[in-house]
């Protein structure tokens, strides 16, 4: 936990962070499965296990990333969250949770 109950922080200070990749692994999610129907809890599941594989990016503000981001590392990012959807839109369809 990044800051313990007992803290003096605000809860709307700490309200603001959040993983960088969560959004893109689901916009791609939705994107690579945009032809298919799956349920919210299958796309969950998907966005879970492709978020596993990647290297958590903490920020409290998206602006802050595309600040200190070059084009190269965005690029980077991006096709690192291609490859882990794909992979885990496999994984999840190998343990039979196919599309609906």
């Amino acid at each position: 936990m990044l800051i313990s109950r007992d803290s003096s922080a605000s809860s709307s200070e700490t309200d603001s962070i959040h993983n960088y990749y969560e959004r893109l692994v689901l916009d791609e999610v939705r994107r690579a499965l945009a032809e298919e129907s799956r349920s919210a809890e299958l796309l969950a599941d998907i966005a879970c296990v492709a978020l596993n594989h990647l290297p958590p990016r903490y920020i409290r503000h998206a602006v802050d990333m595309a600040f200190y981001l070059s084009p190269r590392e965005q690029m980077e990012m991006e096709d690192k969250v291609r490859t882990a959807v794909a992979d885990a839109i496999a994984f999840v369809d190998s343990r039979g949770h196919d599309a609906e």
